[in-house]
């Protein structure tokens, strides 16, 4: 397109300038009208977005709580089994050679 960039100067320009108040303009023929018959629309959709994301994070949280109960108790058997290896290794003179503290 030819002066395309020129054209995008001088719109830009129009745009932000306080004597032709173009932003103002635009929005007020445009972007307002657009934005209030669509109102309910738009607050529908929040509200569901809303919803949906209260949920994602409820469902996340559950997850995240499963995976860590689950590892709790890996660990804990793990360790208890672990645990009674080792004494399991150990003969009964030697437990009593441990000292007390």
């Amino acid at each position: 397109v030819p002066f395309y960039y020129e054209m995008k100067m001088a719109f830009v320009l129009w745009l932000l300038s306080p004597y032709t108040r173009g932003a103002s303009l635009l929005y007020r023929k445009f972007v307002h009208p657009t934005l209030s018959r669509k109102e309910k629309e738009i607050d529908t959709y929040i509200i569901r977005a809303k919803e949906r994301s209260y949920e994602a994070m409820v469902g996340f949280g559950k997850r995240g709580l499963n995976l860590a109960a689950t590892a709790a108790v890996q660990a804990a058997t793990k360790g208890q089994g672990v645990l009674a290896g080792r004494l399991r290794s150990f003969s009964l003179q030697d437990l009593r050679s441990i000292p007390d503290q």
